[in-house]
């Protein structure tokens, strides 16, 4: 059974960074792609960012964080990244990490709150 570890959420305040950790308990290398999601107070959840887990590790990213998040990852670590910069309060959710095999029901990490506020 696969299992996502996020990490590194916590309170920042507006323009500050925050680096989120996603670690996987297996090979990262068997899924096709992570992505992380985030969910705030009364909304659905929405895409924030992906990564293909193939060569070349394309990425995709919702409008709202271009130019201010970046996702990564690591195969010797089995983890992903989202790097988040240039916080805004709209930015307050919590985060999830997402893996997904072909044909295979997604993978969902129990989830890590960002608050951005001063």
């Amino acid at each position: 059974q696969v299992q996502l570890v996020e990490s590194g959420g916590g309170l920042v305040q507006p323009g500050g960074s925050l680096r989120l950790s996603c670690a996987a308990s297996g090979s990262i290398f068997s899924f096709n792609h992570m992505g992380w999601y985030r969910q705030a107070p009364g909304k659905q959840r929405e895409l924030v960012a992906t990564i293909s887990i193939s060569i070349g590790g394309s990425t995709n990213y919702a409008d709202s964080v271009k130019g201010r998040f970046t996702i990564s990852r690591d195969g010797a670590k089995n983890t992903v990244y989202l790097q988040m910069n240039s916080l805004k309060p709209e930015d307050t959710a919590v985060y999830y990490c997402n893996a997904e095999r072909r044909l295979q029901p997604p993978y969902w990490g129990q989830g890590t709150q960002v608050t951005v506020s001063s």
